[in-house]
């Protein structure tokens, strides 16, 4: 597994870890469980252990919480959460509940969900921060419209460890601003709905794998997404989301061997702009 570094610490994180929107709200229902449990004991046996989820997903922290602790992995898992709610004392409590449910004392990184009342809540992860509370924190948005927000946000507060943002093959925004500016400011990255859940898949899939895909190590065409963005250097982390354990396997592959240079990336540009 490709290992980029944190840049506020230098700890390495896994190039491919696991979101958990929608797949992991499914509440106590074995049935439902059962596959998740798969997932995560591979995504930490391949290498890629980190999840992230958010208070906005329904029941999927306290899933989170108990398949990891189930499976006795807590240390070699790296929890992304968020705060999703406004007012300091609001907050303050939900972040609470989230390490409650994640069954952790310290949270890896608290992410302002959706830059919602930023200001208060970046406050608070400060002083979170300071007090051994959390080991990072940093803010989000998933939409094209938000990126120049985030980018103002990472320009003029100094202390933000991580920036998480909608990219994909087919929403490169990123890559004119946010990621130059994440780069030069050390901050690390985390690109959400990297497979546009699943559309970008399912509409490349109708013809076959380039053979020149093979140049890179890359033998599908999730694979050749999630590799386009693992080889921006100012990316540190994407996290597409499944409850599927053949999915995982295919995208933590993206996660390892080589990556396309600049040259096959504008080919990958190229192969979907054409679509």
């Amino acid at each position: 597994m490709i290992r980029r570094a944190i840049p506020a610490s230098g700890e390495l994180l896994p190039a491919v870890g696991l979101g958990t929107w929608p797949v992991f709200d499914v509440g106590a229902d074995e049935r439902a469980r059962a596959p998740l449990r798969q997932v995560v004991r591979h995504l930490v046996a391949a290498g890629g252990g980190m999840i992230d989820t958010s208070p906005m997903y329904g029941r999927a922290e306290a899933v989170t919480g108990d398949l990891v602790a189930e499976a006795g992995v807590r240390e070699r898992v790296f929890l992304a959460t968020k705060v999703w709610t406004s007012g300091r004392e609001a907050g303050i409590a939900q972040m609470a509940r989230s390490a409650a449910l994640l069954k952790t004392p310290v949270i890896d990184l608290i992410q302002i969900h959706n830059l919602v009342d930023w200001r208060t809540h970046l406050a608070t992860l400060r002083a979170m921060k300071e007090r051994g509370e959390v080991r990072y924190i940093g803010i989000t948005h998933y939409t094209a419209g938000a990126l120049p927000r985030l980018a103002e946000i990472v320009a003029a507060e100094p202390g933000i460890d991580f920036v998480q943002f909608g990219y994909s093959l087919a929403a490169r925004e990123a890559e004119t601003r946010l990621l130059p500016l994440c780069a030069e400011r050390g901050v690390a990255t985390i690109a959400n709905q990297p497979l546009e859940r699943g559309e970008l898949v399912r509409r490349l899939g109708r013809t076959p794998l380039p053979g020149w895909a093979a140049e890179f190590d890359c033998a599908s065409w999730a694979q050749l997404c999630l590799k386009y963005l693992i080889a921006e250097p100012a990316l540190t982390c994407v996290i597409p989301a499944t409850g599927n354990p053949a999915h995982l396997a295919d995208n933590l592959a993206a996660g390892a061997g080589r990556l396309p240079d600049a040259a096959q990336r504008a080919a990958i540009r190229r192969l979907w702009d054409s679509r």
